[in-house]
């Protein structure tokens, strides 16, 4: 892994947390956590907040994480 992205995953709050759901939590629940938070946070709707642009990378790479089966075991 390159030193870069090993940094950003130490930085980087727990992914469940950011989502909002459980470590046991399915497919569906994370995917449906997810998917209110992009919409909450996405940039388009939020124009006068400055935050939501970040809270929205923050959630894309909490689900690049738990939404993959593969990245999730490990």
């Amino acid at each position: 892994m390159p030193e870069n992205l090993r940094n950003l995953v130490r930085r980087m709050r727990d992914p469940y947390s950011v989502l909002g759901v459980a470590k046991s939590a399915s497919e569906s629940e994370i995917k449906k956590a997810f998917r209110k938070l992009a919409k909450k946070y996405h940039p388009d709707q939020n124009k006068d907040d400055p935050t939501a642009a970040q809270r929205f990378s923050e959630a894309n790479q909490a689900y690049e994480i738990v939404g993959d089966k593969e990245k999730r075991a490990k």
